[in-house]
């Protein structure tokens, strides 16, 4: 049997984004823990998913999360000298990371792909040379920090107690960023990481318009669109949210339909942990075919009408 540490902490900044989370920390710790910032409702939601604690920061004007490092510092040292520090792969929640490791002099790995606990040392295998290969590293400090996106292939707990709720106190952090505006984000939000069926835009494709093609597939197989960079940064023909790949999103969906899309590396990195692949392109030779499921080799503007029809769309 596995060995545990005493103390499990998880963080994400939804409580929807938790219930997993929770899951996967039972595997590491004695006692898991939720670090949450949110109002009264968005607690409540938290209570029920598994942990033992959810202590919560109550929302403070003109403060953003990042500055809550120093308040979840603080209770991650007094609940003991050892602990596991989980938390979710966002922006947001890798820059937290971050702050923790410096507070707490601890090591930290991003978008760990698999942990384990051996001799009270915290074992995270995760992606080197933008996804060539895969490494283990050895979380030798007292405290271990990793953010964990496609790891958690988890069933949520279910029928869990209630946990113990504790309202924290913020605490101001030595040097904060002052907010000086809001802009609401531009375009569709859409989180890839929880979608079971993504299809995916590449070159192939010839125009903008073109990806309503992509769209209605999508719609038939009750999914979601996704590209790879050139779509989002080099285009910009979709959401930047939609970029699946090395330093984008990490799919962790039931089938993945790469569209037009060649198969570098960098991209397919984003889609390694999809159970099945699906590769659409007119190039017999195209790399993408040495790592699918099942291949098909012709024109996109042909196929993705043909196959949304078959599908009922």
């Amino acid at each position: 049997m596995a060995s545990l540490l005493p103390t499990t902490f998880v963080y994400a900044e939804k409580a929807d984004d938790l219930a997993k989370l929770i899951a996967f920390a039972r595997g590491f710790g004695e006692k898991v823990n939720v670090l949450f910032i949110g109002d009264d409702e968005s607690t409540r939601e938290c209570i029920n998913l598994g942990a033992d604690c959810v202590y919560c920061f109550a929302p403070q004007d003109g403060v953003i999360a990042e500055d809550y490092a120093a308040s979840f510092a603080e209770i991650i040292k007094e609940a003991g000298t050892n602990a596991l520090v989980l938390l979710a792969a966002s922006k947001r929640a890798k820059v937290i990371a971050a702050r923790l490791g410096v507070t707490l002099k601890a090591g930290v790995v991003s978008d760990a792909l698999s942990l384990a606990i051996e001799n009270n040392t915290v074992i995270a295998t995760h992606q080197v040379y933008g996804g060539l290969a895969h490494a283990k590293a050895e979380i030798r400090s007292p405290y271990a920090i990793a953010t964990v996106g496609s790891a958690l292939d988890v069933e949520a707990i279910q029928d869990a107690p209630n946990a113990q709720v504790v309202q924290s106190a913020f605490i101001a952090p030595a040097h904060t960023l002052k907010v000086l505006a809001r802009k609401p984000k531009q375009g569709s939000t859409v989180d890839l990481g929880k979608a079971h069926c993504v299809v995916g835009v590449g070159r192939g494709f010839g125009k903008a318009d073109d990806i309503a093609l992509a769209a209605a597939l999508a719609k038939a197989l009750q999914g979601e669109v996704g590209c790879s960079r050139p779509i989002a940064e080099g285009e910009g023909w979709m959401e930047h949210d939609r970029y699946i790949g090395v330093s984008g999103v990490t799919l962790g969906a039931d089938v993945y339909v790469a569209v037009g899309i060649s198969g570098q590396i960098q991209h397919m990195v984003g889609v390694d942990r999809a159970k099945i692949i699906v590769g659409i392109n007119k190039d017999k030779n195209a790399p993408i075919f040495n790592m699918v499921d099942y291949g098909i080799v012709g024109d996109l503007y042909k196929v993705l009408p043909a196959l949304t029809a078959k599908l009922g769309g």
